[in-house]
């Protein structure tokens, strides 16, 4: 069964502080890739206050999952995405499945989805 879009855009995205207590606070990209042929995917990152970065390359193998911590360097360039409010626009040859979540050590620990839109 094919699952997924093939473009999935989160418009909250904002690195919370890490903390000093293990699991650190940090933002998640989560892809299903349930398709049979590998997801070359591209993100472009809208920010407020610079111009976007466009064209970060990952790729995620056909029948897997994958999650990029985006507090890491990301894509094949290994791009670190600095602090501040940013979004996702995310592009796939495939259809994937896409959720975005957040851990934040402010006050009390929560880990949250951050709600995407497909087309």
């Amino acid at each position: 069964m094919e699952l997924g879009k093939k473009t999935w855009v989160f418009a909250d995205g904002d690195l919370p502080p890490q903390g000093e207590v293990e699991p650190l606070g940090h933002e998640a990209l989560m892809i299903v890739n349930n398709t049979e042929k590998d997801a070359e995917i591209t993100l472009d990152l809208l920010f407020e206050d610079q111009d976007p970065k466009e064209g970060i390359k990952i790729k995620v193998k056909a029948r897997r999952v994958h999650c990029f911590r985006m507090d890491y360097p990301i894509g094949e360039e290994q791009y670190l995405i600095p602090k501040g409010q940013f979004a996702v626009i995310l592009n796939s040859n495939v259809p994937v499945v896409a959720v975005y979540g957040r851990l934040d050590r402010r006050k009390d620990m929560a880990y949250y989805p951050v709600t995407g839109f497909s087309v």
